[in-house]
């Protein structure tokens, strides 16, 4: 089949564009049905405190005012839930704890919700919740991870006697022991990951509506999943049956993951609605997104490796103790223990032991951040293979290139247990190196030198697992018009989806991709759906969906073949219609649509796709830097990414990921930290204290594809949506290290590395060569 104009691989402008950047997206903000009543959430200013609500009555009397719950009157409400199902390395389930919808008597981070008031308009919900008279009763709060874990720390929940929510193992650990003994070095390495706030565009929002007649609830919201969404409110907080909830997804502004899980204002405005007969609407403040919105990342690590002579690895012991906050959020224990599995990245390491301890902390919970444990375990293996090739006397290419699993190696297993099916790491290497004049860097840096600058160039390779989450289901069908319709369970928040799935369309059937309406994020039109989420859109849903338009491509060559009077192996489908090949007879869609025998049945096709096993993008990064070392700050001159993402779906979307994720990376690398005082106090909990990277100090990228098809999925593709934050932190901190080491020596610096960070390590530097 020759290519087709608008089919897969094609760099197709997206169709949402001209809706986004003309001002008309539908965000749940925007909604605002008549007789709405506004609420919001009282929150706690204490990281941990008991109280008691000394005085409502106030609060209840003020004009406008319709109603204020707190934990007494929702006692009919269930708990949010952790579902990881995570256990102990014993076999013990996890330490799971209560996460009420609204505190009850203790809060156990500033910002919990204490109750939830609802009047006619904003201002008049906010100046009474202010008016609620609270008594508090201050408590020691556990703030850091390690001092969390250390003896006589402050309980986060007393009734487990410790701060550990979950201790797993993976690995014989008296084997690895044994292979460090005999190894002829053993190199190792502490490393932070910082924790972060997403700061999407869009603030979560909510807008319950109750139908008294009917017994259902609508709720919209920006979510990354209508129907996890609707399933967890029915069964875990509402305790209804989930056909009495609708969820719609309108236009979402941005999720990075945090946007899937169940949150505390999603049922309590269902309750509201229910009990007052009229919409309630509840919309985050960008403050409340910094401290009610689940952070990412937030773990240290110590790594170490064992070595031969020549620097083979012969071990990778990892010792990962991951910060989760205050509650269990829904999916946290698994970022940290799947994240661990990917250790190894892209090499060959015959032996491993992990250890993963979830840490309670007086903090915000934590959860799934673009990448969900897989950046962590990136940055962990490339920052330390990197700390090798320093410390014996190799170079960054060198000792990857001694210890990359060959492509003749795959299929490979890694001991931590994933699968990879393909894979050409040494090769990606070597064509980031040649993009980015590896070979004329020490030309630019005699030059920098010169200019009286500090310059590096950092190498990382990265390899992640994608298209979890299990199955993914699809309708297409044809309209009466020719046109399509694309039914399918995931949620674009940013991403494209509706070019893309338009596109495999277009592949099957040769129309414009304005022919191809895609319906998602609305559990009453579409039937079942796992969301979106560890880049598992196109590899998982576009490959029920191609599954679908293949079949339906089918069911309309035979009636067209009847109609026609040919044999359904003469028929090839080109330019919207079906003809018999060779010759001028052909049927326009829509007119095959309007035969008497195009039943509903006959013009529609239903898949549902589920991996064998995850899709396995990689790729190499490679930044160059220059530091003034009078200031501390960091300006990038270079960046080059070249990716396997198996096959291309859309170059130019494509490309649009992975400069997105990369922007991130850089962002975290460089600037953004989450800073609690010792009391538990959020320090950067604003755009004026957080440091968002601007366009400033984002460079402009070399991004090309190395590309080999997975063998998981028909379509070939790995997913691309987190790569360009997984490869991003790693690439920049090893170039900084680069950089600071060839002027002082220093060996390690931790994310993120920010003006002030590396003015002070050059200051030590020069007092201890003094």
């Amino acid at each position: 089949m020759t290519a087709r104009k608008f089919g897969i691989g094609q760099p197709a402008r997206r169709l949402e564009d001209l809706r986004f950047i003309t001002g008309v997206g539908t965000y749940t903000s925007d909604i605002l049905p008549e007789g709405t009543a506004q609420a919001v959430v009282l929150r706690s200013p204490h990281a941990h405190a008991r109280f008691s609500i000394a005085d409502l009555a106030t609060a209840r009397a003020m004009p406008g005012v319709l109603m204020i719950l707190t934990a007494a009157d929702i006692a009919e409400i269930g708990d949010l839930q952790c579902l990881a199902g995570v256990k102990n390395h014993d076999g013990s389930p996890l330490n799971r704890t209560s996460y009420p919808v609204l505190a009850r008597d203790v809060v156990l981070h500033v910002g919990d919700a204490v109750a939830f008031v609802v009047a006619e308009t904003e201002l008049q919900a906010q100046e009474a919740a202010e008016s609620i008279v609270v008594d508090w009763e201050p408590l020691p709060a556990a703030v850091e991870i390690d001092a969390s874990l250390a003896e006589g720390a402050p309980l986060v929940r007393p009734e487990l006697g410790n701060n550990i929510a979950f201790e797993t193992k993976i690995g014989d650990e008296a084997a690895i022991d044994a292979i460090f003994a005999k190894a002829d070095r053993v190199v190792g390495l502490d490393i932070v990951n910082n924790r972060l706030v997403s700061n999407y565009m869009e603030t979560r929002a909510c807008l319950a509506e109750y139908d008294r007649e009917s017994g259902r609830w609508t709720i919209t919201l920006g979510s990354q999943g209508s129907h996890d969404i609707r399933d967890n409110l029915a069964k875990n907080l509402l305790k209804v049956d989930p056909s009495r909830i609708r969820v719609i997804t309108p236009d979402v502004g941005g999720g990075f993951g945090t946007k899937i899980f169940m949150y505390r204002e999603y049922p309590l405005c269902a309750v509201a609605a229910e009990r007052l007969g009229r919409p309630v609407r509840w919309v985050a403040g960008r403050g409340e997104h910094f401290l009610a919105d689940t952070h990412g990342r937030a773990n240290a690590t110590r790594a170490e490796m064992a070595l031969d002579k020549r620097g083979r690895f012969l071990g990778l012991k990892v010792d990962l103790r991951a910060d989760i906050g205050a509650y269990l959020s829904q999916y946290a224990p698994y970022i940290p223990t799947e994240g661990i599995r990917m250790s190894p990245g892209c090499y060959d390491i015959p032996a491993f032991f992990g250890r993963v301890r979830g840490v309670y902390t007086n903090t915000t919970p934590v959860d799934a951040y673009r990448g969900a444990g897989r950046p962590e375990a990136a940055y962990m293996i490339e920052r330390l293979v990197d700390h090798i090739a320093r410390t014996i006397g190799s170079t960054p290419d060198k000792i990857r290139a001694l210890n990359f699993i060959k492509p003749s190696a795959m299929p490979h297993r890694t001991q931590t247990g994933r699968l990879y099916d393909t894979g050409e790491f040494e090769g990606h290497m070597r064509e980031a190196m040649e993009k980015a004049d590896w070979a004329g860097f020490k030309d630019r840096l005699k030059a920098s030198r010169r200019a009286g600058r500090l310059r590096g160039i950092g190498l990382a390779t990265y390899i992640e697992a994608c298209s979890g989450g299990g199955a993914e289901a699809s309708t297409v069908s044809l309209e009466k018009d020719g046109s399509f319709k694309v039914a399918i369970g995931t949620q674009s928040n940013g991403q494209g989806h509706a070019t893309a799935y338009a596109q495999i369309v277009s592949e099957y059937f040769d129309v414009p991709l304005d022919a191809v309406a895609v319906l998602q994020g609305d559990t009453d039109t579409v039937a079942t759906g796992s969301g979106t989420g560890g880049s598992r859109s196109i590899p998982v849903g576009g490959a029920a969906l191609a599954r679908a338009s293949d079949d339906l491509a089918d069911k309309l060559k035979r009636l067209a073949a009847e109609a026609l009077e040919a044999g359904v192996a003469d028929l090839e489908i080109e330019g919207g219609r079906i003809r018999i090949a060779g010759t001028d007879r052909a049927m326009a869609l829509s007119e095959i649509a309007a035969l008497p025998s195009a039943t509903p049945a006959a013009v529609t096709s239903a898949e549902a796709w589920t991996p064998p096993e995850p899709t396995y993008p990689n790729g190499s990064h490679i930044c160059e830097l220059e530091i003034d070392p009078d200031t501390g700050t960091v300006e990038i001159q270079r960046y080059t990414v070249v990716d396997d993402f198996g096959r291309a779906m859309n170059p130019l979307l494509l490309a649009g990921q992975v400069h997105g994720g990369a922007a991130q990376g850089i962002g975290q690398a460089l600037l953004e930290r989450t800073m609690f005082d010792a009391d538990g106090q959020l320090i950067t909990a604003s755009m004026m204290d957080y440091g968002v990277p601007r366009a400033d100090l984002i460079p402009s990228f070399s991004f090309s594809t190395r590309n080999v098809p997975s063998t998981t999925n028909a379509l070939g593709m790995k997913g691309a949506g987190e790569a360009g934050a997984i490869g991003a932190c790693p690439a920049v901190i090893n170039a900084v290290v680069d950089a600071l080491q060839r002027a002082t020596g220093i060996m390690h610096i931790d994310m993120p590395a920010t003006p002030d960070r590396i003015f002070a390590v050059l200051s030590e530097a020069d007092v201890a060569a003094a």
